[in-house]
C-alpha cells in the first residue's frame, strides 16, 4: 500500500507532491485550489466546501454538512484509513489559523495511537508524532530537531546521532528540554519506550 496524500487549505508547505499510481490524493475543501494551482491529481475531494465556494470536479466527491464533529482533514484521514492506507502525508495543514494547526497536531497524536504514520509538511518544517516507537533520520540532515512530550510524561526517551543526546530519559510536558537539538550529519533517531512525542524539524534560516 502506498501513501495517502491529504491536501488542506492552509500554507502548502515545501516540496512537490508527486503521487504514484499506488498512492491516494484527497483534497480537503479549499485544498482543492492547491491541487489545481500545482497540477496535482485529485482522486477524492472531501469537505463541506464552504471555503472553496463551489463543488469541485474530481473522480469522487464526498460532501459533508457544515455542522459536523470532525474537521475536513479528520474526515479525509478516515477516508484514507477506510481504503486501507496506513501512511499519510499532510500538506496545507499549517499556517493561517493557529487553531487549525493545533487541531492537526492533535489529529496526528490520535493517528499515532492507532498505529498510523503521519508527516505534516509545513514551510521549512516537518512534524511527526511517535508513540511507543521511533523515528529515524538519514545522514546529511541539517537544521534543528525539537522533541516535545505529549501527555503527562514520556518514558525512555532516547536521542542518538544528534548534537545533544539522551538515553532512557523521562520527559514531561512542563519542561521544554528537547527544543532546538541539531543534526550532526550522521544517521540519527528519536525513540520513546512509553508515551508520545511531537517531533518538529526546522530548516536553518
Amino acid at each position: 500500500m502506498g501513501i495517502c496524500y491529504i491536501i488542506g487549505a492552509g500554507e502548502f508547505g515545501d516540496g512537490p507532491v508527486e503521487p504514484g499510481p499506488e498512492d491516494l490524493v484527497i483534497a480537503g475543501d479549499g485544498g482543492y485550489r492547491h491541487c489545481q494551482a500545482r497540477g496535482i491529481r485529485v482522486d477524492v475531494a472531501i469537505g463541506d466546501f464552504d471555503s472553496l465556494g463551489f463543488r469541485p470536479e474530481a473522480p469522487e466527491v464526498i460532501a459533508l454538512t457544515p455542522e459536523k464533529d470532525n474537521t475536513d482533514t479528520m474526515a479525509a484521514v478516515e477516508e484514507g484509513v477506510r481504503r486501507g492506507y496506513r501512511r499519510f502525508r499532510l500538506y496545507g495543514g499549517t499556517g493561517g489559523r493557529l487553531s487549525h494547526t493545533i487541531a492537526n497536531l492533535q489529529l496526528m497524536t490520535e493517528m499515532a495511537a492507532r498505529g498510523l504514520q503521519a508527516e505534516l509538511v509545513g514551510c521549512g518544517a516537518r512534524m511527526w508524532v511517535i508513540r511507543n516507537g521511533e523515528q529515524r533520520f538519514p545522514a546529511g540532515m541539517e537544521g534543528y530537531l525539537s522533541v516535545f512530550c505529549l501527555g503527562d510524561a514520556a518514558e525512555g526517551v532516547t536521542e542518538e546521532g544528534l548534537k545533544y543526546r539522551l538515553s532512557d530519559f523521562r520527559m514531561t510536558k512542563e519542561n521544554p528540554l528537547g527544543v532546538s537539538n541539531e543534526f550532526t550529519g550522521v544517521p540519527s533517531r528519536v525513540a520513546v519506550r512509553e508515551g508520545a512525542l511531537l517531533l518538529i524539524w526546522e530548516a536553518v534560516c
